[in-house]
């Protein structure tokens, strides 16, 4: 902070040299001076015309700060913030790694025409799944960029149903994705963990695995951030030999009633190897699930995390190796224990990643009291969105309504 700033904050600065700085006139650096002016935007009586300035300040100067990953958090926060976007800027400020994914969700949700077309040409934007589905909700995209946003979220989300960790933590290390014994952390983890709860274990240790939903019910396994955006339009593939089977299984109306059944349940193409994880699963005890749930692969915690024993879904957050991309779709499934939608936000790695607090809002499953205290921390296109969200609960939607109201009525003044 500079000195000048310093002296501002504290009311040290007359009057006539609050206006020569809300003018843009003082004898300071221009990055300087930048700084001074975005915290005089916000000023009861130098506001207007700090804002004036800003508005009309040098474009290289801007373009400099926009660009410049040193510059404050502050700056960079008010030139990319809705109302006082500059197009001009936009490139710099999408491509700057101090300028955060949660400050770039509005503009790409709410930017204006030449604003999406700027952040459709962003390659951090393209390879974002975060920004992607907030730019997905850009009315102002038209139907062939909306297809290749959309396009793009599919198969982003298929490389991660795969089996690949988007993250790199190294799920796929060893042969076949099994079970990693060998991994120093993940024991450490274990011992803590089973030491710390060694009598509800012990009490429950022969309790069967018993998912929630039943053996076979996937929805909500890999769920995206698509439930936060409008849908997209294009039908679920149906996998190959569907019809084939559904058609030999009955004639006349009862082979068309199966096909259409199994068109709205496609299997996934990864279901034998689910199967044989299943099969894996089911012959463990507790301690040998909490275990798979810490040491094993991504298939093992998506499946455990269903857990009807809550030690052992809650092992699966204890991992080393669980992504904050696997942590978003938990967010998001209706199909788990509620100790688990409570236990995410205390995890301080996940309460600070965005998409999965909001994830949590957006799902029904969360406890009322908890989507209370988290919904503060939207922006305001998820809190529109939310607003319109018939599966969340009534006290929901009215509070994201007037909070969304009041926030672009602020925003308006």
């Amino acid at each position: 902070m500079s000195r000048m700033l310093d002296l501002i904050r504290s009311s040290q600065v007359p009057s006539n040299l609050m206006q020569s700085a809300a003018r843009g006139s003082l004898s300071v650096p221009p990055d300087e001076m930048i700084e001074i002016l975005v915290y005089l935007a916000h000023h009861k009586v130098f506001g207007e015309q700090a804002r004036l300035t800003l508005a009309g300040w040098d474009e290289k100067a801007s373009l400099a700060a926009a660009a410049n990953s040193a510059t404050s958090p502050e700056v960079l926060a008010y030139f990319v913030a809705h109302e006082n976007l500059r197009p001009h800027l936009l490139p710099a400020l999408a491509e700057n790694p101090s300028v955060t994914e949660d400050l770039l969700s509005e503009a790409a949700a709410q930017g204006d025409r030449l604003a999406a077309e700027i952040l459709l040409a962003s390659a951090r934007v393209m390879n974002s799944r975060a920004l992607l589905a907030a730019l997905q909700s850009n009315p102002n995209l038209r139907p062939n960029e909306a297809n290749k946003v959309g396009s793009k979220l599919a198969a982003m989300q298929s490389v991660g149903d795969s089996g690949e960790d988007e993250s790199g933590d190294g799920d796929a290390a060893g042969p076949g994705n099994e079970e990693d014994v060998h991994n120093p952390a993940a024991e450490e983890i274990l011992v803590g963990f089973l030491k710390e709860n060694a009598a509800e274990v012990e009490s429950e240790k022969d309790k069967p695995f018993q998912p929630i939903g039943g053996l076979h019910d996937d929805h909500g396994d890999h769920a995206t951030e698509a439930t936060a955006a409008p849908p997209m339009t294009s039908a679920a593939p149906v996998a190959p030999g569907l019809h084939t089977v559904a058609a030999k299984s009955a004639h006349g109306a009862a082979a068309a009633t199966a096909a259409a059944h199994a068109k709205k349940h496609a299997v996934p193409v990864h279901v034998e190897k689910r199967d044989s994880t299943l099969q894996k699963i089911a012959k463990l005890d507790v301690k040998g699930r909490i275990a798979l749930a810490v040491r094993g692969s991504k298939e093992d915690r998506s499946i455990l995390i269903r857990d009807g024993t809550k030690l052992v879904a809650l092992a699966v957050l204890e991992s080393p190796k669980v992504s904050d991309g696997e942590v978003e779709a938990f967010a998001l499934q209706k199909n788990v224990l509620e100790a688990v939608l409570r236990q995410i936000p205390l995890k301080r790695r996940f309460a600070k990643n965005y998409n999965i607090m909001r994830n949590l809002v957006y799902n029904p499953r969360t406890p009322l009291d908890l989507s209370l205290g988290l919904m503060k921390g939207l922006l305001v296109h998820d809190l529109r969105n939310l607003s319109g969200n018939k599966e969340v609960p009534e006290t929901i939607r009215k509070l994201a309504l007037r909070m969304y109201k009041q926030k672009t009525e602020k925003k308006g003044h």
